[in-house]
């Protein structure tokens, strides 16, 4: 067995989206092969309603798959194909974009006003990015969570771990999609295939990836006296790693415990053209993306809803 070494450790960069929600961009719009299949994270996180009431109106989206996980709150989404829902705390939705839709997700806070949750845009290989449309949204309940000996507990999203599979299935880069807390004190080891690229994003708690780095904080925006500053960060909150080649991951959980998400997928290694929530792989596919949504083309077939 091989530990995988860090590759990457980043903080997020806070930033505006939709029609003016405050969040914090794990990683997006730099070099797509450094995460390959996963061409963009954001962490939307706040007690603030203001923060995210705006909500993200009618936009489109070709060519990829959107993940939404919530945490805390509730999202509401549409189409312009007439589907609805609600996903609340738990509930997770894998929404392949393919030829094209048009979408909308509102957030609404908990009763204290808190909303979490976190998006992750995955690319379509060439072959399947005019695919039809598909929505698969998962109740919080259907998600396997697994509690080892030790107190270590893993909710299985996607993919197959410690004798459970997600309820996601059918994705082109065969990802595993991980929800992970290891105890205070805890050292524990975890698999992941070699053939995948991976990454951690620390959301609660702190530790270390140990045998592959030494804990140290790193540059993030907090919140301090109502002003927003830059401050190092030792407790690993809103921390990125993205690992090398190996086939097994090692945390060191610190005083706290630690939370993350563990996420990884087969490269797909094309060539990727991107234009906001459009990527395809050439530029003239994009002109042509551009110019449906113009002439209004881009809504090509029904979506099937799961």
């Amino acid at each position: 067995m091989s530990i995988r070494p860090i590759k990457q450790i980043s903080g997020t960069k806070q930033t505006m989206e939709g029609a003016g929600v405050k969040l914090n961009r794990v990683f997006g719009f730099g070099d797509p092969s450094l995460t390959d299949p996963f061409l963009m994270m954001d962490d939307f996180r706040s007690d603030r309603p203001e923060d995210y009431l705006a909500g993200f109106p009618w936009h489109p989206h070709r060519g990829i798959e959107t993940i939404t996980y919530v945490l805390a709150g509730s999202v509401e989404h549409g189409d312009s194909l007439g589907n609805r829902g609600t996903l609340r705390a738990g509930d997770v939705q894998w929404m392949t974009a393919g030829s094209g839709i048009m979408h909308q997700e509102m957030p609404e806070g908990d009763a204290q006003g808190r909303m979490h949750g976190f998006q992750l845009w995955a690319n379509l290989p060439s072959r399947l990015k005019m695919t039809d449309p598909r929505y698969q949204d998962i109740p919080g309940g259907e998600i396997p969570e697994i509690v080892d000996d030790d107190g270590t507990t893993v909710r299985v999203v996607v993919g197959s771990f410690w004798g459970k599979t997600g309820p996601v299935d059918g994705i082109a880069a065969d990802p595993q999609y991980l929800d992970i807390f290891v105890p205070p004190g805890k050292r524990k080891v975890f698999p992941v295939d070699t053939y995948r690229q991976a990454f951690a994003y620390i959301f609660e708690g702190s530790g270390s990836f140990r045998d592959a780095s030494d804990p140290f904080g790193v540059l993030t925006e907090k919140q301090v006296n109502g002003e927003e500053v830059h401050v190092r960060d030792e407790s690993g909150n809103r921390t990125l790693v993205v690992f090398d080649s190996g086939d097994e991951v090692v945390v060191q959980a610190g005083e706290m415990g630690i939370r993350f998400l563990l996420i990884s997928g087969a490269p797909i290694k094309e060539p990727v053209a991107w234009h906001g929530p459009i990527v395809m792989n050439t530029r003239d596919e994009l002109v042509e993306a551009v110019r449906d949504l113009q002439n209004g083309t881009f809504i090509r077939d029904n979506a099937i809803v799961r």
